[in-house]
């Protein structure tokens, strides 16, 4: 595996993890502002989603790469 198609299935993966990292912990408050959308979360957390996806995809990647080598 070439170091540009290892980039591009890190990215893969990472934005498949992102998806699946996203509805992790969202709370949806009890009362509405007006001009908020129903289902705003109260906090989203994002930073931290960032972090755990990195880590998991992390670990998909080198699974990927020892499977992909040549």
């Amino acid at each position: 595996m070439t170091f540009s198609i290892s980039i591009i299935v890190y990215i893969m993966i990472w934005v498949v993890v992102l998806f699946l990292v996203l509805p992790w912990g969202v709370r949806i408050p009890d009362k509405i502002e007006p001009g908020h959308a129903t289902s705003a979360p109260e906090n989203s957390y994002i930073g931290l989603k960032f972090l755990i996806t990195t880590i998991i995809s992390l670990f998909l990647w080198v699974i990927a790469y020892l499977i992909l080598r040549p």
